[in-house]
């Protein structure tokens, strides 16, 4: 059974900072991609970054370019999101997501989420 745990998430100001992790177990971890995504209520789930299986590769969403990184560490089955210069506008549901590597489209797996609340 595939289980995408998310951690991590709190309350913060403006401008500060939080690391998201996010650990998967019950898959080879190595041979998936994995993203993350966010969610408001009442808006559709948005895109913020994904990872190669190998962390070779690397994309973000152009709203957090520049502030978030996203890494991964295959020896843990972990993959992280570490958030700087935090705005009230990435107050959102934070989802990790994994996609066996040789396919493309929809993701296989998702976690529940990490809230992530930022006031001004």
């Amino acid at each position: 059974q595939v289980q995408l745990v998310e951690s991590g998430g709190g309350s913060v100001q403006a401008g500060g900072s939080l690391r998201l992790s996010c650990v998967a177990s019950g898959l080879t971890f190595s041979g998936y991609t994995m993203a993350w995504f966010r969610q408001v209520p009442g808006q559709e789930r948005e895109f913020v970054t994904v990872i190669s299986w190998t962390g070779g590769y690397t994309s973000y969403a152009d709203s957090v370019k520049g502030r978030f990184t996203i890494s991964r560490d295959n020896a843990k089955n972990t993959v992280y999101l570490q958030m700087h210069s935090l705005q009230p506008e990435d107050t959102a549901v934070y989802l990790c997501a994994a996609r066996e590597r040789y396919r493309a489209g929809q993701y296989d797996y998702w976690g529940q989420g990490t809230q992530v609340t930022v006031s001004s």
